[in-house]
């Protein structure tokens, strides 16, 4: 079990430390302890429901719901299936959906023939994990230190991690770009993410087009050295269930409108909302499927 500081998880969760502290204090984060006069948090502890929150979604009841009772065959062991296949995918992995769907389903890799990269297994499992974490803490304001917990919970225990300049959950520290762009200077990675979270966390209720600029921005930035595309559309998918929105999946039928789409933002939108719209759309029929309700 690893711990982390209050002020690291009051960060993560878009809490302040005095408000953290209490949590602790009044016993209300699990496995918290106190040494001296400092708490030391387990990593993966998340807040205690508040009375005052607004209602949750059908569809986010549905899937914190189906976590909890380790369902089978609704839309929680969909979403995990279908949001880790597509968009490891997207981004090289060579396993197929019925071999993500085994490790998912068995915890076994279940591979029979051909050579499989550890890594893509690995960051399947990882990936699960992330879903997990974002599922758990859709309340409170995105953080730095979120966004770099998702990219510790993708990239640990990869070959990435033994490489001396790859920091995983860190910023990137070599420069890099994406289709052919430059992105952000290492150097300047802190001061622009902290910049877009400034301004997106300033919306009090960020429109499902300010979830997509977000994330296209995010994108631009890539903040790390691997894994942007990943924690870019997990964020993306929290957001919306955190605002009630339908969340989608990119997959690889969308995969080229996508990248069109990031490529042209802001100058012509049409191409990455439509492309957002239409993985919406396809989302809505599996809700339609698991009779789960959802707002247009």
């Amino acid at each position: 079990m690893e711990y982390i500081s209050v002020k690291v998880w009051a960060e993560m969760h878009g809490v302040s430390e005095r408000t953290a502290r209490n949590y602790c204090a009044q016993g209300k984060i699990e496995g918290a302890y106190l040494v001296g006069k400092t708490w030391n948090i387990p990593e993966d502890a998340i807040p205690p429901k508040r009375s005052n929150k607004s209602v949750i979604s059908p569809l986010l009841k549905a899937i914190r719901d189906q976590k909890e009772r380790k369902t089978k065959g609704g839309i929680y062991h969909s979403i995990q299936i279908d949001l880790t296949y597509n968009s490891n995918h997207i981004e090289g992995s060579r396993l197929t959906h019925d071999q993500t769907r085994y490790i998912f389903e068995t915890n076994t890799i279940g591979i029979t023939d051909g050579s499989v990269n550890v890594d893509d297994i690995i960051e399947t499992t990882n990936h699960f994990r992330a879903i997990d974490y974002i599922i758990d803490n859709t309340e409170g304001k995105l953080s730095e230190a979120f966004v770099k917990h998702l990219h510790f919970l993708l990239k640990s225990g990869t070959s990435d991690e033994r490489k001396s300049w790859f920091k995983v959950g860190d910023y990137k520290r070599l420069p890099n770009e994406v289709g052919g762009n430059d992105t952000v200077a290492p150097e300047n990675v802190h001061h622009e993410i902290k910049a877009l979270l400034k301004e997106y966390n300033g919306k009090k209720y960020p429109t499902f087009e300010d979830i997509i600029d977000f994330h296209q921005r995010f994108e631009a930035i890539h903040p790390f050295q691997d894994g942007n595309g990943r924690v870019g559309r997990l964020i993306m998918f929290r957001e919306c269930l955190r605002f009630g929105y339908v969340p989608f999946i990119i997959t690889d039928e969308l995969k080229m409108f996508y990248y069109n789409g990031l490529r042209n933002w802001p100058a012509i939108k049409g191409y990455l909302m439509d492309t957002c719209l239409s993985a919406q759309d396809n989302f809505k029929i599996l809700l339609d499927k698991f009779r789960i309700k959802y707002t247009d």
